[in-house]
């Protein structure tokens, strides 16, 4: 009898087990950045977190350096539920909705305090855009603001003229119509070739992506003009999210919010030690000359004229509380 109720507790047991076993999910994790990318790097943080804290209940693989899927597919993959959960450039959506490009607008938010007043400001409209495909915002993290990458030396903008650009949304696109340059676009791993090869000859981006790309390689000039923060956010399937177990989704939550607050310390340390690697490998890192940011600052205001044309009554609310 004491040998039949024992194996009876043991069937219970390996029943129960069985049972987690097949309530536990795992989800893969699309993202656009090689693992060298801090924005990367907090992300395999933010999934150790969900799977420490959900007790296995939940394991995230994340699949870096678009090897999922490229970088212009991976928020309509997480929309069809091809993968739960990935990480874009909020301004890369730029085709969908203005609104997305609210971070990306040249000398709107040039600090990490404007830019994170300009998230907080900017977070619902772009959560409720979100909402109408089936998705959910966990958190949004900047990349340092972003600099401008010459050969030759730039002291007006008119010696971008004629230039062949780098773009790598619609906004740097307008930027380069704007500032009489020609636009390409060419995602971050692809940037030492087509630099290489002669399709780009310039690049605004941050001094993370320059340093990560090797950019003394093929361009001598970093200058600090400080345009924005464009952020990246990490969204996930909505219909994924709900059908979590409520500890699973608290673990989520809470890995979200943390990587939030570690992806924007990353973020300011990342700045300084970036522009320093720059120098250190020879390039010549300097502030913009006045009669530069002037121009450039010129362009960003006719920027946020058209962006404020597009988006309308929400777009002004968020201008105005931003700036208020």
């Amino acid at each position: 009898m004491l040998k039949k109720a024992l194996s009876t507790v043991a069937i219970a047991a390996m029943t129960m087990s069985a049972g987690v076993a097949a309530a536990a999910e795992k989800w893969d994790m699309a993202t656009p950045y090689p693992d060298a990318t801090f924005h990367t790097q907090n992300i395999i943080e933010f999934a150790k977190d969900v799977n420490d804290a959900s007790g296995g209940e939940l394991t995230i693989t994340v699949h870096s350096g678009g090897s999922l899927f490229k970088h212009a597919d991976i928020k309509r993959s997480v929309q069809r539920g091809l993968v739960p959960i990935g990480e874009t450039l909020i301004s890369l959506l730029a085709n969908e909705n203005p609104i997305y490009t609210v971070d990306a607008i040249p000398f709107l938010a040039t600090s990490y305090d404007e830019a994170k007043k300009l998230w907080e400001v900017s977070r619902a409209g772009i959560e409720a855009a979100l909402e109408k495909d089936g998705l959910k915002v966990l958190y949004a993290v900047p990349w340092p603001a972003q600099g401008l990458y010459t050969a030759n030396p730039v002291t007006k903008v008119e010696d971008l003229e004629g230039i062949k650009f780098r773009a790598y949304n619609s906004t740097t696109s307008q930027l380069a119509d704007l500032t009489g340059m020609v636009a390409t676009q060419v995602e971050v791993p692809e940037i030492p070739t087509a630099f290489a090869t002669g399709i780009v000859e310039a690049m605004i981006t941050s001094p993370s992506t320059g340093a990560n790309s090797k950019a003394w390689d093929f361009v001598s000039n970093f200058y600090d003009v400080q345009a924005w923060l464009p952020k990246n956010m990490v969204v996930v399937n909505a219909k994924s999210f709900d059908g979590l177990p409520a500890d699973a989704q608290k673990a989520v939550l809470d890995a979200a919010a943390k990587a939030e607050t570690r992806g924007w310390e990353m973020s300011m340390a990342e700045a300084d030690e970036k522009k320093k690697v720059l120098s250190d490998n020879g390039m010549n890192v300097a502030a913009p000359s006045d009669e530069l940011k002037s121009g450039l600052s010129k362009a960003g205001e006719t920027m946020v004229s058209e962006w404020l044309d597009k988006t309308g009554d929400e777009g002004a609310a968020i201008i105005e509380a931003f700036k208020n």
